[in-house]
């Protein structure tokens, strides 16, 4: 390399490393401080006595069809006394969770002036990991319950590649994930390139939020797999390029490299084997990263972005 080009290249990146120290400063100082509030806590002591006080304090949380019987009954039963138990277990400590929920929350208010810290609320939901994060302008509620660790004898009975992500490392992931998907605007997703840069926005949004989370905390890997992906980039790009599957609107798309699974469909049973689920996703990550690193433009403004505006300004190589 010329001696030139090698200083120019110095250059750029202490002036990166400058700006990237200015903005963890800027963050830093927003100094977001939350209290958890722990209705699953609340809830496992509650008497007929009690009940109607809490009901008051957190109307949001008792559906009005149902009687207090009902309510007193479910706090009784022998399994939910189980899921208070490992709860209380799992989360006696809270400490380090809430310091990474008020880092998220410093980031959110750094990117997004708008944002305002809501009520953080713990509950248990049975085990409903469809509905393991709740946001709303004013609350989030976060079910412990599905992040007891996943060799938890609770989740026997689900898949090993759906419990993998029923880890306490996983929650602020999670909560992070709810906030991309209530900020991420994009047009009816109609090919597989649609979903791929959908989900790398949600992806990107979760670099810039949570970066003190791995790479593969974020996307919910193992290393093991983000390094299989990684290694194998060009070959799955490839991929879908020589099959003419980017523009594709065939609707069995998403469900082979776009949704959670335990391996990613190529129908080549020595790739398949090996893969992790979603590397649709993953690729669609790498191109929304590439677009940003190609263009002066803000998270906001990415967020809106069209799926072509994206890809024909990402200048996207995968890594060989």
């Amino acid at each position: 390399m010329r001696p030139k080009l090698s200083f120019i290249l110095i250059l750029i990146f202490v002036f990166s490393c400058k700006q990237e120290n200015q903005v963890n400063d800027e963050i830093a100082k927003i100094n977001t401080d939350i209290e958890v509030e722990r209705f699953d806590t609340l809830f496992s002591k509650v008497d007929a006595e009690s009940l109607p006080e809490l009901k008051q304090a957190y109307p949001f949380m008792f559906s009005e069809k149902y009687k207090d019987s009902f309510w007193l009954a479910k706090k009784n039963d022998t399994l939910q006394i189980q899921l208070f138990k490992e709860v209380d277990k799992a989360f006696a400590n809270f400490n380090e969770i809430e310091m990474e929920i008020e880092s998220l929350f410093n980031h959110l208010k750094y990117y997004f002036p708008e944002f305002h810290p809501p009520r953080i609320i713990t509950t248990t939901n049975d085990v409903d990991y469809r509905n393991k994060v709740i946001v709303t302008d004013t609350i989030s509620v976060i079910a412990l319950d599905t992040y007891l660790g996943s060799e938890h004898e609770f989740y026997g009975g689900i898949p090993k590649y759906i419990r993998a992500h029923f880890n306490k490392e996983q929650l602020v992931v999670d909560l992070a994930e709810a906030y991309a998907e209530k900020y991420t605007y994009h047009p009816a997703r109609k090919t597989l390139l649609d979903e791929m840069i959908y989900f790398g926005k949600l992806l990107y949004f979760k670099d810039v939020v949570i970066p003190f989370k791995t790479e593969a905390e974020r996307i919910g890997y193992n290393q093991d797999q983000l390094d299989w992906a990684i290694a194998n980039e060009s070959y799955i790009w490839r991929y879908f390029v020589d099959r003419e599957l980017l523009f594709s609107t065939d609707s069995k798309l998403p469900g082979r490299f776009i949704v959670d699974a335990p391996f990613t469909k190529f129908y080549l049973e020595d790739i398949d084997a090996n893969s992790p689920g979603r590397l649709g996703q993953y690729i669609g990550w790498q191109i929304v990263r590439a677009y940003m690193q190609q263009n002066d433009i803000t998270l906001r403004d990415m967020l809106t972005k069209s799926t072509e505006d994206i890809f024909n300004n990402s200048k996207f190589k995968p890594r060989k």
